[in-house]
């Protein structure tokens, strides 16, 4: 019973919940990534997974990029990114959402001195590797 509750608040706008006890904050709101790239789903059936990165101050990531939409919130802390196609670097902060660059080589590190946390999430089709590092 909980799931089709769920889809169907999901589906509501903001303006739904209108005089309701439940408030609806709205984060972002975008048809691009952050490399102003139009986003592009899979076709087809998708694996949704969801991680916490952790990163410690003044450490990067290796340089790496995404073949599918890959989204980030920053908990905490503060993230540096670097798209080395773009040559575009962008900070963000704890509350920021990220909606990260496609097939564009990047690099994230934690630009801040507590520890970054991260939660990213990723939709790929099944078995498919969702980033790739370059070497």
């Amino acid at each position: 019973m909980r799931i089709p509750v769920a889809a169907t608040v999901l589906g509501l706008t903001t303006s739904a919940f209108a005089g309701s006890p439940a408030t609806v904050d709205e984060i972002i709101h975008s048809s691009k990534t952050i490399a102003d790239q139009p986003i592009t789903l899979p076709q087809g059936p998708v694996e949704v997974s969801a991680s916490v990165f952790t990163i410690e101050p003044g450490a990067s990531l290796p340089v790496h990029r995404h073949a599918f939409p890959r989204y980030g919130y920053v908990l905490a802390g503060s993230l540096s990114v670097r798209n080395f196609d773009t040559g575009k670097t962008q900070e963000f902060h704890a509350g920021d959402f990220i909606i990260e660059s496609i097939a564009n080589w990047h690099s994230g590190s934690n630009s801040g001195v507590e520890p970054l946390k991260l939660l990213v999430i990723d939709q790929a089709p099944a078995g498919e590797q969702t980033t790739e590092v370059k070497r």
